[in-house]
This record gives structure tokens, sequence and C-alpha cells, in this order.
């Protein structure tokens, strides 16, 4: 999906490709769609749930509280319904210091090759 160095969103996606976005089953992601009202898909003419970016960064929320940090459903409602905004900027926080983290990873591995390649000369 990747187009001259910029990633191409599309405007729906479709269960499946949701589920395989998280690693998770479909029925998952139609059990949340029921229990978080934040998710909100549309559905083609054959009935189909077809979820948009913002359906997709709300499931980010949800497997984050529930999956990562344990929360249970109820614990994961009640935080997005009393202060979504917080949990939106507190994730973003997590994904870039994970980003920063794999980027530091992968410096120190490079590090650590370059290291071995010159000490074998």
């Amino acid at each position: 999906m990747e187009q001259e160095g910029k990633k191409t969103l599309k405007t729906y996606y479709s269960i499946g490709e949701v589920a395989d976005m998280f690693n998770v089953n479909t029925s998952l992601i139609r059990f949340w769609e029921k229990e978080f009202d934040i998710i909100k898909p549309h559905k083609n003419k054959k009935g189909n749930r077809m979820f948009t970016q913002d359906d997709i960064n709300n499931f980010h929320l949800i497997y984050h509280l529930v999956k990562e940090k344990g929360m249970t459903l109820k614990g994961a409602q009640l935080k997005l319904k009393e202060n979504k905004t917080e949990t939106e900027n507190n994730f973003e926080i997590i994904k870039r210091l994970k980003n920063i983290r794999e980027e530091l990873i992968s410096i120190r591995k490079e590090m650590e090759l370059q290291e071995i390649h010159t000490s074998n000369k």
C-alpha cells in the first residue's frame, strides 16, 4: 500500500482487514462494535460492515485498553466515555515511545554489527 514513500489510506476497510490489523478474529471485531458506541461502521448494499479510519483509530484505543492494559470492557467503556481525549493523548505518547524504542534497538543492533565487522578485520 506504499506509494512514493507515503501510505495510501483507504476510505473503508472490511471486517476481515480490521481483524488482520489487530491479529484477532472477526467475531471480536463484531463484539467490540456492539459494546462500544464509538464504533460506527457503514454497511454496504450486501450488509457488510465497512470501517472508516476513525473506526480503526477507535479500535486501536479499545485494543490498547483491553488487550495491552488489561482493562475490563466496562472499565474501557467508562474510560472512553469519561475521558476519551486524555486516553487518545496517552495512547499517542505510548505509540511514539514504542517507535523511539524500536529505532534505538535498531541503531544498537547496527552498531553491534559494525563492531563485529571491524573487529574481524
